[in-house]
């Protein structure tokens, strides 16, 4: 059986394709346009994973959606008649159900000549989330938890999985939702973009939480271990709040209202200096969170008494909530898979409709290498068509078929203090470059937040880079030792190292780290053996290999990259690209 998984229509659109239970390919369509958390119909995501399967679109038997219009009508309908809320913004729901109901025009645009014969299922939103938590998960049974800002009518689901079953025994509903509530202050703190979260969370560790007391009257505790938001400080309940993708990125209008500028103050302009307030604002709102967070896992351990959880749904993108759960709760093991987010519904839907048939249940997602790669032909005739080029700015090209060496002339560059661009393989699913798709440099050097900002990145200065280490040794690095292969946990480093690796240590002396286990990526887990046998240190910083883009996909994309920044050296499968001249800042 063959099924095609979608996440179509919303921001980070993707495409997965699952056979006979089993994933074989899964991408974001942002890789392919080059547009930051791509919206629309994932047409491309669709025709890699097609390719990478080998087959037609006429040889798939199913598609899923992770979105249902018709799920939770009648709590949609009840809200509409109590609430009365702007005509327009019922309007603007009914005309996104029906641009969503699209899929069959849409696949005849995209692949003319080429028929699609099976059957579409849409699949309830969070029930698809909690699927691609569980059934990709390594556990048999495990309370299962999809958190984010809304979809179909609900902002939260949870239950349990057992095998191929799984439960969905709760909600919140519209207008509630702590996805909402942390789009709407991060928005209040200038920060306007679709999927700005993360610099919220990043600038949390630089203030004091000295706001938690008013972020407690805009999200209120429930006995029953859920939340509310006090309605007075957010529009999108009543009005109708823009949610567009001119040019294919997502575009979210002002959640907020004037009431939470009254009790916070006015709100930050984009351009603004960020003050003390800024930073303390972020914190309270971190910890707001997470109080919302740890009040409803902890009752649902309490309600099931399960030791393992799953989480998904954009929420379960907060690595440093995600990071305490093994420290402040009895849970004993968590699991959040790579695209915690909307992409990775279109593996939930998938899986639900392959589990729904009677499918047996046979994959565990332990690593996140399923988009394309480059064949060692296609690396070799783009080197020599574009080797003019690189000599003309002074690059050296060598091959270094050997892997031992290629890995030990990396991690001397490394230990050198050089910025490299490392692209091998196949490409990461989800957010996070995970080994595959990464820029490199030393975790050692107090200057290396700064070098690759000035090379490279161009970010703010707040945001913390990420260390890879080998699995072998997190436990004498990081004070919590548990596997972490998608970069979807903080640990706190031990104290004693804080001074070895500053550049990978936040200024709360946390990490988000990700686990590398030789098994599933061994080149990578390589270089860091060659960078530890020379340095003693097993872990190398690792951000993801791009520039105000998302993050490189094709071999032609890197190299690009590679010669418009200050990049040191290019590894890209077996080939070694330095750029002349002295490499350090």
């Amino acid at each position: 059986m063959i099924i095609l998984g979608l996440n179509s229509y919303h921001g980070d659109a993707s495409a997965c394709l699952v056979r006979d239970g089993v994933l074989v390919a899964a991408a974001e369509e942002e890789r392919f346009r080059r547009i930051k958390h791509w919206a629309g119909f994932p047409a491309e995501a669709i025709r890699y994973c097609l390719g990478q399967a080998k087959i037609e679109l006429a040889d798939v038997g199913h598609i899923a959606i992770n979105s249902d219009p018709k799920s939770n009508l009648l709590r949609r309908a009840g809200y509409a008649v109590l609430q009365r809320p702007d005509l327009r913004l019922l309007i603007d729901r009914l005309r996104n159900q029906h641009r969503r109901a699209s899929v069959d025009s849409e696949l005849v645009q995209a692949f003319p000549g080429s028929e699609f014969r099976g059957t579409v299922h849409r699949i309830e939103h969070h029930r698809a989330h909690l699927s691609s938590a569980f059934h990709v998960s390594p556990f048999d049974e495990a309370v299962v938890l999809s958190i984010d800002g809304f979809g179909d009518f609900a902002s939260a689901g949870w239950g349990v999985g057992r095998g191929t079953e799984l439960s969905v025994d709760g909600r919140v509903w519209f207008p509630h939702s702590l996805g909402a509530f942390y789009q709407a202050l991060t928005q209040y703190l200038g920060f306007p973009h679709y999927g700005d979260e993360y610099k919220v969370m990043g600038l949390a560790p630089y203030g004091e939480p000295r706001f938690l007391a008013q972020m407690r009257k805009i999200v209120l505790l429930q006995d029953d271990g859920t939340y509310r938001l006090d309605l007075r400080y957010f529009r999108h309940h009543q009005e109708k709040i823009a949610y567009e993708w001119s040019g294919g990125s997502p575009n979210v209008g002002t959640l907020f209202s004037t009431e939470l500028e009254n009790l916070l103050g006015p709100a930050r302009a984009a351009d603004a200096p960020l003050e003390q307030k800024h930073r303390d604002l972020a914190r309270s709102v971190q910890a707001m969170y997470e109080d919302a967070f740890f009040h409803l896992i902890t009752t649902l351990k309490e309600r099931y008494r399960l030791d393992d959880l799953a989480l998904a749904g954009g929420c379960a993108m907060n690595s440093v909530a995600n990071g305490k759960i093994l420290r402040q709760t009895p849970y004993k093991r968590v699991y959040v898979q790579s695209a915690a987010g909307d992409a990775g519904g279109a593996i939930g839907a998938a899986l639900s409709v392959w589990h729904a048939k009677g499918g047996a249940r046979t994959f565990h997602m332990d690593h996140a290498y399923w988009g394309p790669s480059a064949t060692a032909d296609e690396l070799a005739a783009l080197i020599e068509a574009r080797r003019s080029e690189m000599e003309a700015v002074g690059c050296s090209i060598e091959r270094i078929g050997d892997e031992a060496r290629l890995c030990d002339e990396t991690a001397a560059a490394i230990a050198d203090g050089h910025v490299i661009g490392w692209f091998q393989g196949r490409m990461e699913w989800g957010p996070r470059a995970l080994g595959n798709r990464s820029i490199l440099g030393d975790p050692r050097r107090a200057d290396m937040k700064d070098i690759l900002n000035l090379k490279i990145k161009r970010r703010e200065s707040f945001r913390p880079f990420a260390p890879s280490i080998q699995r072998e040794h997190v436990a004498a690095w990081f004070e919590e030792e548990a596997d972490v292969p998608f970069m979807m946990q903080v640990f706190q480093i031990r104290s004693e190292r804080w001074e070895k690796i500053p550049a990978v240590t936040h200024v709360d002396g946390s990490g988000r780290l990700q686990t590398v286990d030789k098994a599933t990526n061994p080149r990578y887990w390589q270089v860091i053996e060659a960078f530890r046998e020379k340095t003693g240190v097993p872990m190398v910083l690792n951000t993801s290999f791009n520039e105000n883009e998302p993050v490189v996909c094709r071999p032609e994309e890197a190299l690009d990259c590679f010669l418009r920044t200050k990049m040191d050296m290019l590894v890209l499968g077996d080939w070694i690209v330095r750029r002349g001249g002295n490499a350090l800042i």
